[in-house]
């Protein structure tokens, strides 16, 4: 009897031993498992998805790319180097920034002319409820860029004029209310193309980068040459799905309904104020103030860089220069005049200007399967 409590008492140690290996061992892989799944490895669920699965990736993310597309190549080598940790060329999710243009990058620039001059012209000759207040400076700087949609040939200092006539013609409104025009504006058929609105007109290969940088934790920003007030007009519940505090433009003054002339420095916000636009031209953001916006703003040095004009050198060789991180920068070349309104000589120019500075072109001709979606066509 004594024999046969002993072998019980035996046989209970051993599963009590076995029981105690298993939770220890169970207990360790929750915490490896935790460990992987920290946020500096892991940031999102889009990038986890990425990562476990390569090949549905690699087939699927620059679809709209054709194979020989240079960017295709070289963008997923450098996502694949930039996003192991075990790699010398590891990025940290922090220091992910990317930053393009908007018009003639992410956005139709050439139908016939910029959204933003069409929309000031619009507002000036067009609108029957502001063309008959329009100012002599406004019509005058309208009647210029109607000369542009004409002849191709934009007059010197259009873009200054252009971004005072803004700021003047839509002085007064609140943000709401310009955001509203915005949209309207954008609502209305493309002039140059079938099967599109104004709002509409995105790059969808473009916008494909975006989306696979965004699943690689990049934080993405727009930096561009156009008001701020308009491209976050444009951006909102559109195909760029983008909030409004990573949409950085040229700028107007803003003011409270109440403030009159009163500086902004002694005025104080009231409960009964509202924001409202001041009329006042800021800042064009183009060339060495993109640079500028993008050190006040974001403080961190980009990694990625995309542009389409000289307006964004500044921008490309700011990310690619004494940069700790490897870094690019790309430059879309407007060579297709099927399917765009494209322009060789300037086409020809940017390939130049990317074999002088290090940068990669793109070409919408050869590069990119559709422009605006297949069933989009040019008048």
């Amino acid at each position: 009897m004594k024999e046969s409590k002993r072998s019980q008492g035996v046989r209970w140690e051993v599963v009590s031993g076995v029981l105690a290996f298993l939770l220890l061992t169970m207990s360790c892989l929750y915490f490896v498992q935790l460990a992987k799944n920290s946020p500096e490895s892991v940031p999102s669920t889009s990038t986890a998805a990425a990562v476990s699965q390569p090949d549905k990736d690699e087939k699927d993310s620059l679809s709209l790319w054709t194979e020989n597309a240079p960017l295709k190549k070289e963008l997923k080598d450098y996502i694949r180097r930039i996003t192991d940790k075990d790699s010398k060329d590891y990025i940290p999710v922090k220091n992910r920034i990317a930053v393009f243009d908007f018009d003639g990058t992410l956005f139709c620039e050439t139908d016939p002319v910029y959204f933003d001059y069409r929309l000031f012209y619009h507002r000036v000759t067009e609108d029957p409820d502001y063309k008959d207040k329009a100012s002599a400076y406004e019509k005058e700087t309208a009647a210029k860029i109607k000369t542009m949609m004409d002849t191709g040939t934009a007059a010197k200092g259009l873009e200054t004029d252009h971004g005072k006539g803004v700021a003047s013609a839509f002085k007064g409104m609140t943000l709401s209310e310009f955001e509203k025009y915005v949209k309207e504006f954008r609502a209305k058929q493309a002039p140059s193309y079938n099967n599109m609105t104004n709002g509409e007109a995105y790059y969808r290969p473009m916008l494909q980068v975006i989306k696979y940088l965004k699943a690689n934790s990049f934080t993405v920003y727009v930096i561009s040459g156009t008001d701020r007030l308009i491209v976050r007009g444009l951006v909102d519940n559109s195909l760029l799905d983008l909030p409004a505090s990573q949409v950085i433009g040229s700028d107007e003054t803003l003011v409270a309904d109440h403030q009159g002339s009163e500086d902004g420095l002694t005025y104080q916000f009231t409960k009964d104020d509202k924001v409202i636009t001041g009329g006042e031209f800021v800042v064009k953001n183009l060339k060495m103030n993109k640079v500028s916006v993008i050190e006040k703003e974001i403080g961190v040095q980009p990694v990625l860089s995309f542009g389409n004009s000289s307006g964004d050198n500044s921008m490309a060789n700011f990310t690619i220069t004494n940069n700790p991180y490897p870094a690019k920068a790309f430059m879309l070349c407007c060579d297709d005049l099927t399917r765009e309104n494209g322009n060789l000589e300037k086409a020809e120019k940017m390939r130049k200007s990317c074999e002088e500075n290090g940068w990669m072109p793109i070409s919408m001709k050869d590069d990119w399967t559709t422009i605006y979606g297949e069933n989009v066509t040019k008048k």
